[in-house]
């Protein structure tokens, strides 16, 4: 066989599994950056793994869970039972309105909903209101008033004050202690309650709460009433003064600049009296003379209409009566003339006559035509006279009405400010009329639904809640100590724990031996589950190298009596049984047992064999089994290290190779000796034996660091001693037997005694 195994320097995920899911032998372990059992891909949270924990520690659990059941079922039995009586409460963030004006009291908006619940909340479990309760009922009045909440009374030590007040301070924590403020969720409703040994007590103090909570309110509302008008008295007092002050340098300042309007009021001095006297005669005049303008200007168009028309075309004279009669006239005498002009001739006295009355009426048609254009220009003279006239006194009040303003502008100023005390002084007047009918209106927003009634059950304990809450503080009591225990367990138990805590595959699980039964007996069985572990161990083995097992393999442990020797004795029997020619060595020069297993005598082995004193042939025996051959350990020598250290442990290994399949060593413990380390530097592999649950940890750590040391070529481990029956791990059962044989099922055939089907 080759020195170094070809599997060593392979990551495992490149190289094929092994039988049962581990890992093939001679790959490199998690120390040697190869192997590790955290390399699968194991869910962080494994119920199973969990559930097999609970089931290993079921009776702590168990324990546990009984035990607080049981003490919770005890407390529960010894408490005194706890009544508890409810008051219900309506809260609104409004009282009704009776009059249409604001309160004095905050009022609280859609968003400040909240905040004023839970203001009225802490209201209810305030100092304040426990020590009204208290007072109001009496509840701190007397030695007796103060047995009744359930309390120890305070020492009397001191004077009658002192313990007056230690029995109110006694009693307020008491019942802040007690009380309940449970909001209704999605309503306005709140109740009120109170734990008592005694029902009526608690209905009484419940219903104290809920009837001074109201009080309370009310007289917050009538406090905060009476500072209004308080203080709406004081201010008015002030702005009554400083209005008197305001009218009266009003008129002082009008007085002596001669300043006097006109308005609603006689004295010139209200909201009404805005303009003066000459401003009043400014405005009269200067529309007078808009008027004047105006009649000014159509005189003047009708002057110019007459001056450019002639006379008797003007309309004023075609619309006058008289000249429309001579107009009349006229014609009727002209149309006389032409007619009789044709009879007469025009010097006839007739005709003259005509001619004559035809001129009388022009003329006294120009006459009045004259007449009427005269009247027309004295009219446009008048009106333009008279516009003259009011534009001179116009000019004349400009300037009055200007120097009136310039000695107003103080007049102004003291207008206003009396003004806007006279406002202010009304408004003030008007909310102290609206304060003082509203503060003896007792509109509340707070009200009784329904009252305390004496409970007729008991609110507390409740034994089902308590024993749920036992069940549940059992099991987490219960899993704690199973962690700790969890965390304390140095041991190794099962073959995940090989591979988590120690970093080395498992080849196989051998299962503890029933009670009676001894390994020789459970061996020559070949169907039951022992002898099935060792059939597995052999396959593992076979895929450990490209060539099959080792040619060299020594079995350790960590301390004695693990299995070991069992171990490599069942080994070398299994590789014989395929028809190998296994050589069987007893490596423990200090404490050997094997010769007892297999059945020779210890004259002579491997210690005269190392030490020269004899050659391989010479101390060979021969077993029962035809391939299976056994050295011995012979006399026990003085100091094995030595012996085991020499280069005769290498010839004898070249030596046995060339007449031996294998050589199967039964190696001396790892600890507290330097022997197999050395053994284990010069075979091909290293089997290492642990107990299952006897084997600790730190042992086997320190064991593993050893032959590593010593540059041992680590196979795997083999668990033995373990109970399957207890344990179930990684949900395969690690029971080896056939049930599917035997003589239950027809047509099988029962294999020959002493060799494997």
């Amino acid at each position: 066989m080759p020195a170094d195994n070809p599997f060593v320097d392979e990551r495992i995920s490149k190289t094929p599994r092994g039988p049962a899911g581990f890992a093939p032998v001679g790959a490199p372990t998690a120390e040697q950056g190869g192997w590790s059992a955290d390399e699968d891909n194991t869910p962080v949270f494994d119920l199973a793994a969990y559930w097999r924990l609970a089931l290993k520690h079921r009776i702590l659990l168990i324990a546990c869970f009984l035990g607080a059941l049981a003490v919770g079922t005890a407390l529960t039995l010894l408490m005194t039972p706890i009544y508890t009586a409810q008051a219900t409460l309506q809260i609104d963030r409004e009282a009704a309105r009776v009059f249409n004006s604001e309160d004095v009291t905050p009022r609280e908006t859609m968003t400040q909903g909240e905040d004023f619940y839970q203001t009225q909340y802490g209201l209810l479990r305030s100092r304040s209101l426990t020590e009204r309760v208290v007072d109001s009922l009496g509840l701190a009045s007397s030695d007796a008033a103060l047995t009744s909440l359930y309390v120890s009374i305070p020492a009397g030590d001191g004077s009658a004050a002192e313990r007056a007040r230690a029995r109110r301070e006694l009693a307020i924590r008491t019942i802040q202690q007690n009380l309940s403020v449970s909001p209704i969720r999605g309503s306005r409703l709140v109740a009120v309650g109170y734990d008592s040994p005694n029902p009526e007590v608690a209905a009484r103090i419940a219903n104290g709460f809920a009837e001074n909570f109201i009080q309370a309110n009310l007289d917050r509302k009538y406090e905060s009433s009476s500072y209004a008008r308080e203080f709406l008295e004081e201010r008015i007092a002030q702005t009554k003064e400083r209005l008197e002050d305001a009218e009266r340098q009003l008129v002082d300042y009008a007085a002596a600049e001669q300043i006097i309007n006109v308005g609603d009021n006689e004295d010139g001095s209200g909201p009404g009296a805005t303009q003066s006297l000459a401003s009043n005669d400014l405005v009269a005049i200067n529309d007078a003379l808009a008027q004047a303008k105006a009649a000014r200007t159509a005189a003047e168009q009708r002057w110019r209409t007459a001056s450019t028309t002639p006379v008797l075309n003007l309309p004023q004279v075609l619309a006058n009566g008289s000249a429309q009669r001579l107009f009349e006239q006229r014609a009727a005498l002209t149309t006389e003339y032409q007619q009789k002009l044709s009879q007469y001739q025009p010097d006839y006295p007739e005709m003259v006559r005509l001619r004559a009355q035809i001129a009388e009426a022009d003329g006294q048609l120009q006459s009045i035509a004259n007449s009427i254009r005269a009247s027309i220009q004295n009219e446009y003279t008048v009106a333009l006279n008279n516009e003259r006239a009011l534009q001179a006194q116009v000019n004349g009040l400009k300037n009055d009405v200007l120097d009136l303003r310039d000695r107003s502008i103080q007049y102004n100023i003291l207008q206003r400010e009396l003004d806007t005390t006279r406002t202010l002084y009304e408004g003030l007047l008007q909310r102290y009329k609206e304060v003082g009918i509203t503060g003896d209106i007792t509109a509340n927003n707070i009200s009784i639904i329904d009252s305390a009634v004496p409970p007729t059950k008991p609110s507390k304990p409740d034994l089902l809640i308590n024993l749920a809450l036992a069940a549940l503080f059992g099991l987490g009591l219960g899993a704690v100590a199973v962690i700790a225990l969890e965390a304390l367990d140095e041991t190794v138990a099962t073959p995940d724990d090989v591979e988590r805590k120690l970093g080395v595959p498992v080849l196989g699980v051998v299962p503890l031996l029933p009670k009676g039964e001894t390994p020789a007996a459970a061996m020559a069985d070949i169907r039951s589950g022992f002898s099935e572990a060792y059939y597995s161990l052999r396959t593992a083995l076979q895929f450990s190298t490209p060539d099959g097992a080792p040619t060299s393999i020594m079995v350790s442990s960590a301390r004695p009596a693990e299995g070991k020797s069992t171990t490599a004795y069942a080994t070398a029997l299994n590789l014989a049984r395929v028809g190998k020619r296994v050589l069987l060595v007893d490596g423990d020069l200090r404490n050997p047992s094997m010769h007892r297993v297999v059945g020779v005598d210890n004259d002579k082995g491997m210690s005269n064999l190392l030490s020269g004193s004899a050659d391989l042939a010479s101390v060979v025996q021969r077993t029962r089994q035809d391939t299976l051959f056994f050295i011995p350990c012979g006399p026990l020598p003085p100091n094995p290290a030595e012996l085991w250290g020499g280069d005769r442990v290498r010839e004898f290994l070249a030596e046995a190779a060339k007449n031996f399949d294998h050589v199967v060593i039964d190696g001396p413990p790892v600890l507290g000796f330097a022997d197999a380390p050395l053994l284990a530097a010069n075979v091909g592999g290293a089997l290492f034996v642990l107990e299952s649950r006897g084997t600790r940890r730190g042992q086997a750590r320190g064991a593993l660091k050893r032959l590593r040391v010593g540059r041992a070529r680590l196979l795997g481990a083999v668990l033995t001693k373990f109970n399957t029956k207890a344990t179930v791990y990684g949900g395969y059962d690690y029971a080896y037997d056939y049930n599917y044989g035997g003589d239950s099922a027809e047509g099988d055939v029962k294999p020959a005694k002493g060799k494997r089907p």
